[in-house]
């Protein structure tokens, strides 16, 4: 039950990226692929999620799932590009229908958004299980960062999204729209109660600010030792208050605007206007 995963760092975005694969059956996830996203030009290409296809191909293996962590704010998804490439199921957590209510009141978009989660083939619930394989996995409903949030548990790997970060940089903020430290809290302590010896693989990594190399596994034990917000002996009201504090002197992600009315319609761009033209909005004096 010890999958393969092989990982893949977008500089541009600090994303990581995983073709999670079972060796004896060639099956194989694909997890949070990247679309790159140019914001002063406003042009797409896909350099970094044909990368990953790439590997995919030269190993020979079947895709059955693209699996999303959350409703990314930091980049575009390239589940579409990569589902048209490769085959698989997208999927997502349950939870995603409410951040499309949200974010789709937000910048005005209801009228071309079904925010039941049509866009994707499979809304995960708490729970829930699935294979890579002969490798069995389940679903960890992971709210807080946002309500979409899911830990995949493939074997003894666990795919946590922003949920959790290396020990050094602590975890998840909690205040976007929808997010709630206290929740994150709860899902943190879900997250830390897998075995210790369970392989935990990031989602974003910055470096600690340029203090290490760039890092995106760890181990449950590791985090339980010496996360800085929620290693063993933090308090739910301890890591609520530094949590709250440190969301308030935090900037707003370079590529949320662009990136978040993508990826609540399941990775794909607006349809073109009556000119042809696709566009994607700025809320003015929202955010």
């Amino acid at each position: 039950m010890t999958p393969t995963v092989d990982s893949f760092f977008d500089p541009k975005t600090n994303s990581i990226s995983y073709i999670v694969s079972d060796g004896e059956t060639g099956r194989a996830a694909v997890v949070d692929p990247v679309l790159d996203f140019d914001p002063s030009a406003g042009r797409t290409s896909t350099e970094s999620a044909d990368r990953l296809i790439a590997a995919v191909e030269r190993g020979g293996l079947s895709v059955d799932w693209i699996l999303e962590t959350h409703v990314h704010a930091d980049h575009i998804s390239a589940a579409p590009y990569v589902q048209g490439k490769l085959g698989g199921r997208t999927g997502i957590g349950a939870g995603v229908i409410e951040v499309q209510k949200t974010f789709g009141s937000l910048f005005n978009i209801e009228h071309d958004l079904a925010a039941e989660g049509p866009q994707f083939d499979r809304l995960f619930a708490d729970g829930d299980t699935l294979a890579i394989g002969e490798i069995a996995g389940r679903v960890v409903h992971t709210p807080g960062h946002t309500p979409a949030c899911a830990c995949y548990v493939l074997g003894d790997a666990a795919f946590v999204g922003d949920t959790l970060f290396m020990p050094d940089s602590g975890t998840a903020r909690a205040d976007f729209p929808g997010g709630c430290a206290e929740a994150l809290y709860g899902s943190l302590c879900r997250i830390l109660a897998l075995p210790p010896e369970t392989r935990l693989f990031m989602c974003h990594d910055y470096g600690a600010g340029g203090a290490r190399d760039f890092a995106w596994e760890t181990t449950v034990a590791e985090q339980r030792r010496s996360n800085i917000h929620c290693r063993d002996g933090v308090s739910r009201e301890s890591f609520v208050a530094a949590r709250t504090a440190r969301d308030a002197e935090l900037s707003m992600p370079r590529l949320m605007v662009p990136a978040v009315q993508v990826n609540i319609r399941g990775g794909r761009l607006p349809a073109p206007e009556s000119n042809g033209q696709r566009y994607l909005k700025v809320p003015i004096d929202v955010l």
